[in-house]
């Protein structure tokens, strides 16, 4: 074992002059004396675990070793055994014992400086799951039907709560959300299965059980009551960690967590899957202050259920996955309006202009002016068009990744069509129409440079008139300022009412073929509409 003996003042490990202490949880019991902590098991029986006979204690604190060597074997050094005065015996856990001062939620309290720390958390826990164990068995523990249970379980534990000490509306909302997410992400969630980042974890990352010492973190006390519970995906294990950072006031530091681990990991997960994942690790929480509520009648511990409770609904809200229809006529902005939603939100904007040329194997910076109807604008290529817009859209939305579709959107039936997609990946549906005078968008086609559009003001003209009304959709005036329309898309964006029932009649991966990937986000040239 490597001797880090030094100033406790740098982040060393040097207990050896701290007096002794006691610390104590529901089901153990922990006496630190010296360098060295002592770990025991309570002889408790509950609903989960049985610690009632010596040698039940033995192999659960065996198993307790054995799993937390994986990511901390210099802490975790051995078993040992107390004997009583009357010669009985109890088995203990010898552990290095750490510097209370260098615990991260202290840090974190504190204000003191933990972004390098939190990169070399994550760093730790990548490396962690890169040689943690994978199975078929450990895949269906934490695939869809998996985490759909585990929702399910929690929500009904929940029930009881409901107008007592949660808000009954908050609880409702959270089930809706959470629920419509995983029923429309079943290509997703089987291809992490697939692609092997559901593992055995750790369980239960907390910032409690972190240690910032000067040669590195040490992360302590994984989940070892139940394998199941540690059978998740690795971005569900670290969104444990960065839901706790948001439970100490610092939304900052946990996506700087997560952005690192998905540095360290290569992890490709989409935007709403971490919003999801740390949603149900919050409603976790909320459940156990709900129990220890039921226990103290402490208004503190109510206090922090509805905290909890909160958070989830709120991270379920923003990833809650959205296909948006930016429209409008040529010279209306919509374009820039479009990719500037995009940015804004982290989604993949598909441009029509540049999808029509593309899969007609031309260059999207190539004319192919025509007349209104001619060319590659004929009604066959543009059925075709949208027919590929929403066939892209709908493999993206399956996979969690919202779309921004940048499209004239002049026709009621193309516009029913992304509907549908929308409803059937279990999607939000927000619908943009830009507008601006016919003499502001004339003056726009006439004075912008290479696009990839090939209109004129007489086709924008034709498509007026032939353009089918669009009561549903939200005006944008784009004579404004462009933060103004884009801060009124980010609120429509932002605003949308999840629908009520979570239910579908089909997954999204069943109407869509794999013939084409995910588009990468585009970029819609300069600013301003």
């Amino acid at each position: 074992m490597r001797d880090t003996i030094a100033a406790r003042t740098d982040g060393s490990t040097d207990t050896a002059t701290e007096p002794p202490a006691v610390a104590e949880t529901h089901v153990g019991l922990v006496v630190m004396v010296g360098d060295r902590a002592y770990k025991t098991k309570k002889a408790v029986r509950t609903a989960f675990l049985d610690f009632s006979t010596p040698e039940q204690r033995r192999t659960a604190l065996c198993r307790e070793l054995e799993l937390n060597r994986r990511i901390a074997p210099d802490v975790y050094l051995g078993l040992g055994r107390f004997v009583g005065a009357d010669g009985s015996e109890e088995a203990v856990l010898v552990m290095r014992r750490m510097p209370a001062d260098r615990r991260l939620s202290s840090l974190v309290r504190a204000g003191e400086p933990v972004h390098e720390a939190l990169r070399d958390v994550a760093r730790l826990v990548a490396a962690f799951h890169g040689r943690a164990d994978r199975s078929p068995g450990i895949a269906v523990d934490g695939g869809m039907a998996a985490l759909r249970r585990r929702w399910l379980a929690n929500l009904d534990e929940l029930a009881g709560y409901r107008g007592t000490v949660l808000d009954g509306e908050v609880v409702d909302g959270i089930a809706r959300l959470a629920l419509r997410f995983v029923e429309g992400r079943e290509e997703l969630l089987s291809a992490r299965c697939i692609d092997g980042w559901v593992l055995d974890g750790h369980g239960d990352l907390i910032a409690d059980d972190i240690f910032c010492l000067r040669d590195g973190p040490r992360v302590l006390d994984c989940l070892d009551f139940d394998d199941r519970l540690r059978h998740v995906d690795a971005l569900d294990d670290v969104a444990f960690l960065a839901m706790d950072l948001e439970r100490l006031d610092r939304p900052d530091l946990a996506e700087h967590l997560l952005d690192a681990y998905a540095e360290f990991a290569g992890d490709p997960a989409p935007p709403a899957l971490r919003h999801h994942y740390v949603a149900y690790r919050a409603l976790v929480r909320a459940k156990v202050a709900c129990l220890r509520h039921d226990q103290t009648a402490d208004p503190s511990d109510a206090a922090a259920a509805a905290r909890y409770a909160d958070l989830a609904r709120t991270h379920l809200r923003a990833g809650a996955v959205r296909m948006v229809l930016v429209g409008g006529l040529p010279g209306t902005g919509k374009s820039t309006v479009a990719g500037a939603l995009a940015d804004r939100r982290g989604a993949v904007l598909l441009s029509s202009d540049r999808v029509r040329k593309e899969t007609a194997g031309i260059d999207p910076a190539t004319s192919a002016a025509a007349g209104f109807g001619d060319g590659l604008y004929r009604a066959d290529r543009t059925e075709e068009l949208y027919a590929e817009l929403l066939h892209r859209a709908g493999a993206l939305l399956s996979r969690g990744e919202s779309v921004v579709l940048d499209a004239s959107w002049i026709g009621g039936a193309h516009r029913a069509a992304a509907a549908r997609v929308a409803s059937t990946c279990s999607a939000d549906l927000v619908a943009l129409e830009c507008r601006a005078p016919a003499w502001v968008a004339a003056n726009r086609i006439g004075s912008r440079g290479a696009t990839s559009s090939d209109a004129t003001a007489q086709i924008a003209a034709a498509m007026a008139a032939a353009a089918d009304p669009w009561p549903d959709a939200l005006g944008l005036d784009t004579t404004a300022t462009l933060d103004e329309v884009v801060a009124a898309a980010v609120r429509a964006w932002d605003d949308v009412p999840a629908p009520a029932a979570p239910r579908r009649e089909r997954s999204c991966g069943a109407v869509l073929s794999s013939r084409c990937g995910p588009e990468r986000p585009e970029h819609a040239g300069p600013p301003g509409p």
